[in-house]
């Protein structure tokens, strides 16, 4: 345990798609180096669905930052989340180094979002864990305004 270390010292925001009425189709964050962390944690938070509506949200792999050989990482996919019994609901999916296709070259992970039927409201955030270099703060997005301890 690190129980002297602030949670923000072992953790870092570092992919996400902001709180948006998404229009149906896909959605993506921003591809991260699975080097810099050992595990990552993909959050998705659904507000309302619009009628009819339907939200997927995947964990997705590629060779580099510029998504070359994108795909799917297999098993990392939530079931399908529907209007009915769907809004204001999260769900999370679990990343770890072992989890890509590293055998081929796929370093490079972040989270997409399909929205089908109609246009919902969501966001989604990727948090890596125990970094590699530095502390969570040294190696989150730009775009974080604070972090307060």
């Amino acid at each position: 345990m690190m129980g002297n270390l602030d949670p923000s010292a072992r953790v870092a925001m570092v992919g996400v798609i902001p709180a948006q009425q998404a229009a149906v189709g896909a959605i993506s964050s921003g591809w991260v180096d699975m080097r810099n962390a050992f595990e990552m944690l993909a959050t998705l938070n659904i507000g309302v669905i619009g009628a009819a509506g339907t939200i997927d949200a995947r964990i997705e792999q590629a060779t580099d930052v510029n998504g070359t050989g994108a795909k799917p990482v297999a098993g990392l996919a939530v079931a399908q989340i529907v209007k009915a019994g769907g809004d204001n609901r999260q769900a999370a999916i679990n990343l770890r180094q072992e989890d890509m296709d590293k055998n081929a070259g796929y370093r490079f992970a972040r989270i997409t979002v399909t929205v089908g039927g109609a246009a919902s409201f969501l966001s989604a955030m990727l948090v890596a864990f125990d970094l590699r270099y530095g502390a969570g703060g040294a190696n989150q997005l730009s775009s974080v305004a604070q972090t307060v301890s």
